[in-house]
């Protein structure tokens, strides 16, 4: 018993030294550069069969082999990486995001290619670097891990390589070549992914898809070393190798052995599952890159020539029409990437995992081998599976919550391959099934009928949450999540909508494609899969239906008529232009010919006809104190709007149009009220930066917050707005305590706010991001109001992007007041605006607090606050030292 002990712990200790070489790599690219490298499974899998090949068919030694691998191709590859693809994206701002699809794109091009030049198959004679002890391995991963440490700790490159993970802008200011110190992480991090490929390959199968799935398993060890430790990730990954091994000599009987043999054999996964779930702080940035331009329109007839190239599969016959019948499976599948990535900004690299949940149920229901469900005819089952399906989505869903960046990256991923291992991988759950097409519909002919009617059912549910009030809440969620809670959209709700959407299109994508096989394959669903249709919807378009049906038969396409390869390839090679190109191909195309096309202008006799028929120009003048602002938001409460412009305010050369003063409007259920801080007081990592801070927002009333950076004046903001929490004290509004409602809810109440940075929807338009405001606080009405008193009437149809800073803050400020609020903050309103412009606004606020809106504003401006406030409350050191009327509090403090 001590000798197979003592045997199995050797055995763990080889599996454990691999993992921590490739923690050992993923920390220190990291560190060194801020990505986390998806692609160093496949670099490990390309060295490896870089160094059989030179061993096996060209016969080299493998001393010369190895060290050309290992010391000179390795390194190179990884210098090659930093210079070609990360270096360019860091010098564009270093977007994790971009960096991640870079990544990816990597990994998917390195498989493809594998694929191409070795075939799909595994091979089983790759050569031994070191014996089969695990002593010669694990020496060199502690010795590496030494030599690491050392040279982080104690050299000059290790003190650069801090200041640059520390601050990369303020390192390059020092004088510190952060460019040689990423080259040397990408070299290094390259060398021990082919160290681990070369260890690993003989002794698990060397193919293009199952090598770099198993390294990217043990991604766990650096995720619980915090992207940090090394010390950690090698205790942590010596500590897994030898658990899995010693687990492999219990054997209880029954169900339990299995169990414990399924766990015992994927405990790097579960490791992964735990790490994913429970270790959130490896990036705290946006998953994808935030739309900075309009969505790119669809070309004109493209629809009808996508129907046509849909329908021409009908007239063909035998195995052209077999794989004709995966491409609308496939595009199902897609299309719930386009909901969950392009639509809601979320990432998803798991989406493998409902498509093959949802043939597997498809196939245990029509075997009537689903546990407590009869046996169903096969619509029905696909019905039932889809049903089944969505709710998972909440596997993937409830993480995104509270994740972002590389995290929920992560999170998905992990969600993916927990599901291939642990339930495609199981015999209990596949053996034996078979799967057949629903009857009347058994011939290609008549199932590529049927799929194209799912498909286009599909399409009509993609098209409704693409537009319309759901529409508009998922494309703020997209391009600006604070933003959009701000405006009232529930984002954990929509965020879970959004999955579980996405699960089922998934699902009824995986059945149709199981059934179009008339098999569940599980290789059809492995999470590489999962890598390829995220990477391949991201190249082509996340948020294009269009590109969804070409990404599908582009990948089908391609791989009919190949060895297989060819489609991950190219998917990857385009997913490395990703970082310059984040609208897809379509975008690059037009950037490109823009400066060729010509642009159609009118003649002096149609500019003279259009001038002779245009209205006269107005403009809207934000009223006085005598007239009152409610007029347009009464509209929205009351009766319909007549289009006309008559009950606004307006200006014309300076003249001002009288409008009758208006009462506010009903706000019922919402309720008004005094918006109270009580005692605040909020800590970080030890520094106090609210201290037992107390004030009121009063309505009709203008009060304002100054005091120097660094007094707490943001922190006490996002207190009061909802994004952030105190540690003690509370906040009321009225008589109710709002101290746990999160910023969607507080908006639903009465509450607005702006925002220092800019917060608008650049992919909506001038009116679409007003109706936000509208839509999310019950208000029926469109925005036309609000659009007229800002004097955004003109720009209205215009994306929000491209325009001055003047005209976005007037949409935000727009947005805010279209839900009707009673209580409005303002932080930094008058951040790069002109002095007419401050002038203007500042009209507009006296005029909203005089109808008896409660407003807070903080402001550096005490030019603007003087003029502005009725109350100053200033704030130092997280306390407010002062408070009184503006006049009296600001000569003060000038």
């Amino acid at each position: 018993m001590a000798s197979l002990s003592y045997d199995l712990t050797l055995a763990g200790l080889s599996v454990g030294s691999a993992a921590a070489l490739t923690g050992i790599g993923l920390i220190v690219t990291h560190r060194a550069t801020g990505v986390l490298n998806f692609a160093h499974g496949a670099v490990a899998m390309l060295c490896a069969y870089v160094l059989r090949h030179l061993t096996i068919e060209w016969h080299w030694p493998l001393p010369l082999a190895a060290a050309t691998t290992l010391l000179l191709m390795a390194p190179a590859f990884g210098l090659l990486l930093d210079r070609a693809v990360f270096r360019p994206l860091a010098v564009l701002g270093g977007d994790p995001a971009r960096t991640l699809v870079a990544s990816i794109g990597v990994f998917v091009l390195l498989v493809g290619g594998a694929a191409l030049v070795w075939g799909p198959g595994a091979r089983d004679d790759a050569p031994e670097l070191l014996p089969a002890e695990p002593w010669a391995q694990l020496g060199a991963t502690i010795a590496l891990a030494a030599a690491v440490g050392a040279l982080t700790r104690w050299t000059r490159f290790g003190d650069e390589l801090r200041a640059v993970v520390d601050n990369r802008d303020l390192a390059l200011l020092t004088g510190i070549d952060a460019d040689r110190v990423a080259a040397a992480g990408w070299a290094f991090g390259s060398f021990t992914a082919g160290l681990t490929g070369v260890l690993l390959a003989p002794y698990v199968r060397l193919d293009p898809y199952g090598m770099p799935l198993l390294v990217m398993e043990v991604v766990a060890v650096a995720v619980v070393a915090g992207m940090r430790s090394l010390p950690v990730a090698v205790a942590v990954a010596l500590g897994l190798g030898v658990a899995q091994s010693q687990l492999t000599r219990l054997h209880p009987g029954g169900l339990p052995e299995q169990l414990l043999q399924t766990a015992g054999a994927n405990l790097f996964v579960i490791a992964l599952l735990i790490a994913a779930l429970l270790f959130p702080g490896i990036g705290s940035r946006d998953a994808l890159p935030r739309t900075a331009t309009a969505r790119v329109p669809t070309p004109p007839g493209a629809w009808t020539v996508a129907a046509v190239l849909f329908l021409i599969p009908l007239g063909f016959a035998g195995s052209d029409l077999t794989t004709a019948v995966q491409v609308p499976a496939l595009a199902v599948i897609l299309l719930s990437l386009v909901i969950v990535t392009g639509r809601g900004g979320q990432i998803s690299l798991g989406q493998a995992a409902y498509a093959g949940l949802g043939a597997l149920f498809t196939a245990l229901l029509t075997a009537g081998r689903f546990p407590g469900l009869p046996e169903l005819p096969h619509l029905p089952a696909l019905a039932v599976a889809v049903l089944l399906v969505a709710p998972l989505g909440l596997l993937t869903g409830w993480p995104a919550i509270s994740r972002r960046g590389l995290a929920l990256a992560l999170a998905t991923f992990a969600v993916g391959v927990g599901v291939s291992r642990f339930v495609f991988a199981q015999p209990y759950a596949t053996s034996g099934l078979t799967l057949d097409r629903p009857a009347g519909f058994t011939s290609d002919r008549a199932y590529y009928v049927l799929e194209l009617t799912l498909l286009a059912t599909s399409l009509l549910l993609v098209v409704a949450l693409r537009r319309g009030r759901t529409g508009r809440a998922l494309a703020a969620m997209r391009d600006h999540e604070a933003g959009a809670s701000a405006a009232g959209v529930p984002v954990p709700a929509l965020k879970l909508a959004a999955f579980v959407t996405g699960a089922a299109l998934a699902a009824l994508g995986g059945g149709m494609l199981a059934m179009g096989q008339r098999a569940f394959d599980a290789g059809a669903y492995d999470p590489v899969r999962g890598l390829l249709w995220f990477a391949a919807i991201i190249v082509l378009g996340s948020d294009s239906i269009l590109g969804a049906l070409t990404a599908a038969a582009l990948l089908v396409g391609l791989d009919a008529g190949t060895q297989g390869g060819l489609a991950a390839a190219l998917i990857g090679l385009l997913a490395l232009l990703m970082g310059r190109f984040p609208g897809g191909p379509y975008e690059a195309l037009l950037q490109a010919t823009h400066h060729i096309t010509r642009t159609p202008h009118l003649t002096p006799t149609g500019n003279q006809a259009r001038n002779a028929l245009r209205p006269p120009p107005t403009a809207p003048q934000p009223p006085n104190r005598r007239e009152g602002t409610w007029g347009f938001l009464r509209a929205q409460h009351s009766g319909p709007d007549d289009g006309t412009a008559s009950k606004e305010p307006h200006r014309r050369d300076g003249e001002h149009a009288e409008t009758p003063a208006a009462p506010p409007p009903r706000r019922t259920p919402r309720e008004d009220g005094t918006l109270t801080a009580h005692h605040l007081t909020l800590t970080y990592d030890g520094f106090t930066a609210l201290n037992d801070v107390s004030l009121s927002v009063p309505p009709g009333q203008i009060t304002a917050i100054v005091g120097p950076n660094g007094a707490g004046k943001s922190t006490l903001f996002h207190c009061l707005a909802g994004t952030l929490r105190p540690a003690s004290g509370h906040i009321t509004l009225g008589t109710r305590d709002i101290t746990a409602l999160p910023a969607y809810a507080r908006t639903r109440t009465g509450m607005a706010r702006t925002f220092q940075q800019l917060a608008v929807f650049p992919s909506l338009t001038i009116e679409e991001n007003v109706q936000i405001g509208a839509d999310q606080t019950g208000n029926p009405r469109t925005p036309t109001q609000a659009l007229r008193l800002l004097d955004l009437m003109t720009v209205r149809t215009r994306p929000a992007t491209n325009l001055s800073t003047g005209t976005l803050r007037r949409t935000e400020l727009a947005r805010a007041l279209a839900g009707a609020p009673h209580t409005l903050l303002l932080d930094e309103p008058a951040a790069g605006l002109d002095a007419a412009e401050v002038a203007t606004l500042a009209t507009l606020l006296r005029a909203l607090s005089a109808d008896g809106m409660a407003l807070l504003v903080v402001e550096h401006d005490l030019d603007l606050v003087a003029g502005l406030a009725d109350t100053v409350h200033v704030m130092a050191a997280g306390r407010i030292v002062t408070s009184g009327p503006a006049h009296q509090v600001l000569k003060e403090a000038r």
